[in-house]
């Protein structure tokens, strides 16, 4: 079953994700969406670089959710992965606490980069985007990383990490896009929906 979030004659899109921070970020910008969650394989290739993972798997989303949903009105179907590299190695969800803590050892005190993808399909097309952000954090100690772990915010974050959320605090710099790293580039994305006749700034109703 697809999980809506406006009605049919809202949407403007379908979001091909459950993330609450994807459909968060959407309404931001004004972009009403219809939700249709899907499932691939999210594991990388043997010899896939992290560029090529992070936008196959955007691809793959997107192409997966127009291909299951009812889309009687030929929206456009966005899907969107965000990944965390260091030093050439991907760190993906956490699988528990303790793999968490891991994650955040390694990211402690050094720079890594954030790479998100998103692909819109529609009936004519499949266009790709990708941001890549820079974050250094501080040097959190064990303590820190236990506590941060206990609030669950990691549980279910690329890195272990949200940087809209209480992790914000271990940001020491950031280049690059805020909501890239979040999970959705905003930028990048009204780029891509533009190309799709989609507009994130219309005028409002009962003005000429």
């Amino acid at each position: 079953m697809s999980q809506h979030s406006t009605s049919k004659a809202e949407a403007q899109i379908i979001l091909a994700s459950a993330s609450p921070r994807r459909r968060e970020l959407l309404a931001q910008i004004g972009i009403e969406v219809k939700v249709q969650s899907v499932d691939i394989d999210e594991s990388q290739k043997d010899g896939e670089s992290v560029m090529d993972f992070v936008e196959r798997l955007a691809m793959e989303k997107a192409r997966r959710g127009f291909e299951i949903i009812d889309n009687e009105e030929k929206l456009p179907v966005l899907g969107s992965d965000t990944i965390v590299e260091i030093n050439g190695f991907v760190l993906g969800k956490p699988e528990n606490a303790q793999h968490a803590k891991l994650m955040l050892q390694q990211l402690s005190g050094q720079k890594h980069t954030v790479h998100t993808s998103v692909a819109i399909v529609t009936e004519d097309d499949a266009i790709l985007n990708t941001s890549s952000s820079q974050v250094t954090f501080k040097s959190i100690d064990d303590n820190e990383i236990d506590c941060y772990i206990a609030t669950g915010e990691a549980d279910d974050k690329a890195g272990a990490y949200a940087i809209q959320g209480i992790a914000a605090q271990f940001v020491k710099e950031l280049k690059g896009s805020f909501s890239g790293v979040m999970g959705l580039p905003l930028y990048e994305t009204v780029q891509l929906l533009k190309q799709c006749g989609v507009s994130t700034l219309r005028p409002s109703s009962g003005k000429p």
